[in-house]
This record gives structure tokens, sequence and C-alpha cells, in this order.
């Protein structure tokens, strides 16, 4: 048996390992439906708790990590609403960014000072316009608006490495910072050139990518903010575990919602947006197989295949106006949702009891039921708030998750090694 560090180590190792596998496609037959009008009304804030004055390193890293992940997800959905001319959605993504910038705004006041808050606030919002405008360009094949967007893009970069190296004291160093946020914007920048070529498969995959490395970046913030001496918390292998599986669990979640909108825009964004669905349960299936080893992980990996199945079976019945399918999707999402339950209070020997799992997992559900009708009614602001408030249950579903796991699970060595492969997939439902 291996001691728990050592459980944790090697689940680390094989999270570090198959976090970049992003093969596996899919493909489905049914015609998408098309958005028309939208219905507008408030979209709800959802975003994290503001974080205590007195915050641990461990809480203000969480929510770094929270908080940038999402900026990246609302900054990529935004440049594919200019790409597309998509007004009504471009209005609910706006709102949300900006309500994810005053968070992480108040977040830096808290970690560092009202000050340093101040000024990332200013600098984030210039980066995020110039985001905003280089997509423009791309969307009107302007390559001087382009140009112009990109030489701000790249001035931020060097301001923000300025900012980060003066606020953490010189714990970072500006060329370190500047070099990490060149890398972010690349990425983004990137992402839109990809989407706006129609290269979906090349822009999804560059999206699963920007939110990996935004998510990871909080622990950086986080760190920078406090003494070298209580940073190394952030290192711990408990809470690197935590924040492994936070991160595939919200992605999960946002790769979903990718999929289950770009159902209404065609087959081969489907398939692009479903292939990081499939790339993302492979590993948490891979994850899964280090912990519990090779047997349990394929108890995982089919009850998982399960559930991917189930919600994307209800988007189709969704994108098809088929309230026949859509009730029998619904039904068996309750089914797979009670068998993942069982699953899960049987691998941490029912630290957490059935019930409460189903229950978790089938507000789970619940959320991306509510999020794809949304979408297809048009009420992008529901649909947004649905998005928001899953994406925060996922990350608090692995704070639970990984805490039962800590304390109750010893894995043994599996047979042949600890990579298991595979995973739910995202495929035509059957």
């Amino acid at each position: 048996m291996r001691s728990r560090t050592g459980l944790v180590a090697l689940v680390i190792f094989v999270l570090a390992a198959a976090v970049a596998c992003t093969s596996n496609t899919a493909s489905r037959s049914s015609s998408p439906a098309s958005p028309t009008t939208a219905a507008h009304h408030h979209v709800t804030d959802t975003t994290v708790t503001p974080a205590a004055a007195n915050a641990s390193p461990k809480e203000l890293g969480a929510q770094f990590e929270q908080l940038l992940g999402q900026h990246a997800l609302l900054a990529m959905r935004l440049a594919r609403s200019e790409v597309t001319n998509s007004s009504d959605f471009r209005q609910v993504a706006e709102t949300s960014l900006e309500a994810n910038t005053d968070a992480l705004s108040q977040l830096v006041g808290t970690a560092y000072d009202d000050p340093q808050g101040d000024r990332f606030k200013q600098l984030w919002q210039g980066y995020v316009t110039d985001l905003s405008a280089y997509a423009n360009g791309a969307a009107g094949q302007d390559a001087s608006a382009k140009q112009a967007a990109r030489a701000g893009l790249m001035g931020y970069c060097d301001d923000y490495g300025a900012w980060l190296a003066g606020a953490s004291n010189g714990q970072i160093q500006p060329d370190d910072a500047i070099r990490a946020a060149r890398t972010r914007v690349q990425g983004l920048i990137k992402q839109v050139d990809a989407y706006a070529a129609r290269d979906y498969g090349q822009a999804y995959m560059i999206e699963r990518q920007a939110y990996q490395s935004s998510f990871t970046a909080g622990a950086t913030l986080a760190k920078a903010s406090v003494t070298p001496k209580a940073a190394a918390a952030l290192d711990a292998p408990p809470e690197r575990l935590r924040s492994a599986f936070a991160m595939l669990l919200g992605e999960h979640m946002e790769l979903i919602i990718d999929a289950q909108r770009a159902t209404f825009a065609g087959s081969s964004e489907f398939k692009a947006a479903a292939a990081q669905v499939n790339a993302n349960s492979a590993t948490l299936a891979q994850a899964m197989g280090a912990i519990v080893g090779p047997k349990k992980a394929a108890e995982f990996q089919s009850a998982w295949a399960n559930h991917v199945e189930g919600l994307l079976a209800y988007s189709t019945a969704v994108a098809g106006n088929d309230e026949a399918a859509k009730t029998t999707a619904a039904q068996n999402l309750d089914g797979f949702a009670a068998r993942l339950a069982l699953y899960f209070s049987d691998i941490v020997r029912n630290e957490l009891p059935v019930t409460a799992l189903t229950d978790v997992l089938s507000v789970h559900d619940k959320h991306l039921i509510e999020q794809v009708d949304a979408y297809a009614a048009n009420d992008y602001a529901k649909a947004q708030e649905m998005q928001l408030k899953g994406y925060q249950q996922m990350l608090g579903v692995a704070n639970t998750l990984v805490g039962a796991i800590q304390k109750t699970v010893q894995a043994q060595q599996p047979a042949g090694g600890s990579l298991t492969g595979g995973g739910g997939t995202a495929q035509p439902p059957r």
C-alpha cells in the first residue's frame, strides 16, 4: 500500500502528464437548429464570494484560480460572439466579463492592497478592450485593426509584468511575469484567429489550453501576495491535488456547455467541441486510475461516459424540438447521477453519503439542462447565469470529493501502471 503522500504525488504526476491530451473526436448526425431573436433580462452575478481580509493563502489561491479560469472562458466566448456578430449574446458576455473583472480586482485588493487592486483593474480593463478590438478586426478581416489591437495587448503584457513585480515586492521578476502574460495573451489571439478561420478543432483545443494556463496562474498571484513561507502551503501535495481536480471538473462543466451550444452552430463545430470533452474525460479517467486502480477506473469510465452522453442526448433533443426525447434523456440522467453517486461513495468508503452525492450530481445536471434550454430559447442571460452557477458548484464538488479521497483512499499500485486512458465520450446518442 502506498502512503497518502505517495498517492497524491502520483495523481499529480498523472494529471500533469495527461492534461495536455486533446485526442479523440466525436460526431453527431442530427441537424442543428438556428437561434432567432434574443430575450433579455438581468444577469445575476454568481461570481465567487469576496475573500475575507484574513483569507488564507489556500483560500486566496482557490479564488484566484476560479476567477482566472472563468475569465479565460468568458473572454474567448466574447471574442467568438464578435467573430459571429452575435450581438445579443455579446451583450450578456460583456456584462459577465465586467463582473468577473470587478471580482478579480476586488480579490487583488484583498490579497495585496486597494491601490494595487485599482491598478490591476485599470490594466485588466484595457487588455479586455484590446482583445475585443482584435476579435472585431478578425471578424472584419481588417489587418490594420488587428495589428493595432495586438500592439495594445503586447503593451499590456509589459505593463502587467512591471505591476506584478512591484506588487509582489520582487518575489516575481518582471521578465517572468511579462513572459507568462504574453503566453496567455498569444493563446487568446490564436484562438480568435483559428475560430475566425473556421478551424474549430484548433480553436477549441486552444480554448482548453488557455483555460488551464489561466486557472493555474491563480496560484502564482496568490503566492506573490504573501511571504514565501506562507506561499509554501500552495505547493503542498494535498492542495495541488485539490487544485487539479477543481480545474478538471470546472473544465468538464464548461466544455459540456461549449458542446451544447455548438449543437446549434453546425456539425463541424460540434465535433471540435466534443473532442475536448473527450480529452477532459480521458484525463479524469487517468486520474481516477491512479487513485483506485484500473478495475475501479473502468467503472468510473463507464459511468462517466453515460453521464456525458446523456447530457448531449438532451441537447440533441432540444435542438430537434423533440419533447419525448428530452423527457427520456432527463430520466436517463437521473439514473446516471445515481450510478455515479454510488461509485463515488464506494471509493471513499461511504465518507460521502449516496443520497447527498446524488443530489449534488443532479444539481450539476440541472444547471446544464437549464443552460441549454435557455440558450435554445435565446435567453442568453439565463444561460449565462446557469453557466456561472454550474462552474462554481463544480469547484465545490471537487473540494468535497478530494477531501473525502484524502481521508479514506489508500490506493494500491495499479497493475500495468497508473494510466488507464479512456473516459466518457461525447458522441451521437444511440
